[in-house]
């Protein structure tokens, strides 16, 4: 993990499941990641990567998740100066704490937090004062897009655009739909999008788009080791393919590929 920019932006993805073997053979297999354990602490964590670049990280549930009900998910850190301070600014703008910042023995620190809506994501203080490494935004193995499914798109936009200075790029009206905004966290690339969620859909909550080479090769993949095709393949504006699926232990992911 590094240091993020002033804007704020996504700098690691984790995977909370009911079964971390299991789930780190699966993601080995559809996206050709490598995994390493990580040393030290008390929760066992394994390093996923590709290329010798690290995308995010697996942990298996604690019997205090599990007895809570959460579901297996993935999250999404965003880097940010001082977590303290920005764990304070979530909550008076409605968010929730769900746990308070502390440390991560030389890492960094975190907390976890929910956006007013409901949706969970994460802030990271890295210790490390190096840039993150420069990856294409089509490269095979890391995160292509992030999306946000908020309670109310327009409101969900303006409380990230607060706290992390993220701003609008393009605006595409989805019909019934709506309308579906995305964004930028530094420069002017869209890094994501967002939309109010249909009805529906029971939560708000942030899902993350992993690029593959060929997205049916990889969704056959994925079936055949026991995931569920939730919505998709199809193309979207831009020229990309997209699908929704769930992985064996029940947490929702999604694929992108600029080849169908």
């Amino acid at each position: 993990m590094s240091t993020p920019s002033p804007g704020g932006i996504f700098i690691w993805y984790e995977l909370v499941t009911t079964d971390s073997a299991a789930a780190l053979k699966f993601y080995q297999h559809v996206i050709g990641w490598t995994a390493t354990a990580m040393e030290g602490g008390g929760i066992p964590y394994t390093l996923v990567g590709i290329h010798g670049v690290q995308v995010g990280g697996v942990m298996q549930q604690t019997p205090e998740m599990c007895a809570s009900g959460a579901p297996p998910c993935w999250l999404g850190y965003i880097g940010v100066a001082d977590v303290d301070a920005h764990t304070a600014r979530v909550k008076a703008a409605g968010g929730k704490v769900i746990r308070a910042p502390e440390d991560i023995p030389g890492v960094g620190r975190f907390s976890v937090v929910t956006d007013p809506h409901g949706a969970c994501f994460m802030m990271m203080t890295p210790i490390s004062k190096e840039p993150l490494p420069v990856v294409a935004p089509d490269a095979p193995g890391h995160v292509g897009w992030r999306e946000l499914l908020a309670a109310n798109g327009e409101e969900a936009f303006a409380f990230y655009s607060s706290m992390f200075g993220w701003t609008k790029t393009m605006a595409m009206d989805m019909g019934p739909m709506g309308v579906y905004q995305t964004f930028a966290t530094g420069g002017d690339a869209s890094v994501g999008g967002m939309m109010t969620k249909m009805p529906e859909v029971p939560q708000a909550f942030w899902g993350f788009y992993f690029t593959v080479d060929a997205l049916g090769a990889a969704i056959e993949r994925a079936k055949g080791m026991g995931a569920q095709l939730l919505n998709g393949p199809q193309e979207v504006p831009g020229g990309s393919f997209i699908a929704n699926l769930m992985d064996p232990q029940g947490a929702m992911f999604s694929l992108v590929s600029q080849k169908s």
